[in-house]
């Protein structure tokens, strides 16, 4: 179990005042059995006019804000305090549906649709799905992680601050990709071997010395264990050490920011600054002291 604290600030300017269109904010970490929301704060600048919550059809905790006038900057502060509490990611009891691919989705297809939907598929993207569904002997949670794996082994780790996501062939091609393309390779890789996947965007902890960028992943829905994240820029199965935002069929589902503005001949400048604290959170620390204190006793 882990404690985060979490700043996420992020600036617009604009090279002349711009009218602001409602954005979307999807900056609110989630709050369920996996994760818990202990505080979170937003200031955005120029003050909104107005500003709605909502839930989007994904789940997400979203904001609405609108504007009034014209403005040269858009400042966002998201401050967030969050505990995570998942220590095994495989304590669950698979349901015999999930015991081979493609899965035999029977209750949940209709709501699984979007995430097993893909495009046409590219025929390296198509080996890779046979490849692993043979090493993994059809069983989807083996699938998973050997997945996982390989994509850590043929596909290098870069930074890429803004753009969307490569296709899951260019990414293959390249040998490289950015987290989020990544997860979009995993995710279709997953689909096409008849496995349910979805895009993730969030945190993950990392050494205090390093410096910090949004991260994405994937997750699959297993039946019997629902949604488990899977991260193949780390090669980690998702557990305590990764704070999620927001999830959706496709990266740009899960945008934490989506907005636009009106103006002539603007150019416009994004900075991000994010600083994350992670560290076992009171109760995991109690729990330790208890042992090794049991430990000694014995």
């Amino acid at each position: 179990m882990m404690r985060f604290e979490i700043v996420h600030e992020t600036e617009y300017r604009y090279s002349e005042p711009v009218f602001l269109e409602p954005h979307l904010l999807r900056i609110r970490p989630r709050s369920d059995w996996s994760q818990r929301l202990i505080r979170f704060d937003l200031q955005i600048s120029p003050q909104p006019e107005g500003c709605a919550q909502l839930v989007d059809l994904d789940g997400n905790a979203t904001i609405r804000p609108w504007f009034s006038g014209r403005h040269d900057r858009l400042h966002l502060m998201a401050r967030s305090t969050v505990e995570t509490m998942v220590t095994d990611p495989f304590a669950y009891l698979l349901d015999p549906a999930a015991d081979s691919l493609p899965i035999q989705y029977a209750a949940e297809a209709p709501q699984l649709s979007p995430y097993l939907e893909f495009a046409s598929v590219a025929p390296a993207v198509e080996a890779l799905a046979g490849e692993i569904t043979t090493e993994a002997d059809g069983k989807p949670e083996r699938f998973a992680s050997l997945l996982n794996q390989r994509i850590r082994e043929l596909c290098s780790t870069e930074t890429r601050l803004e753009g969307d996501p490569l296709s899951p062939e260019q990414t293959l091609t390249r040998g490289r990709g950015a987290c989020r393309d990544v997860a979009v390779l995993f995710a279709e890789v997953c689909r096409v071997a008849g496995l349910a996947a979805r895009f993730t965007s969030g945190y993950a902890a990392g050494s205090p010395e390093q410096e910090r960028f949004l991260h994405a992943w994937a997750e699959v829905y297993l039946p019997g264990a629902g949604w488990r994240g899977y991260d193949p820029s780390l090669g980690l199965v998702v557990a305590d050490r990764h704070v999620a935002l927001a999830s959706g069929p496709q990266a740009a589902d899960a945008r934490p920011f989506v907005g636009r503005f009106r103006g002539t001949d603007v150019d416009a400048q994004m900075t991000v600054d994010l600083r994350i604290s992670a560290s076992p959170s009171e109760e995991a620390a109690t729990a330790r002291i208890d042992s090794e204190g049991q430990g000694e006793q014995a």
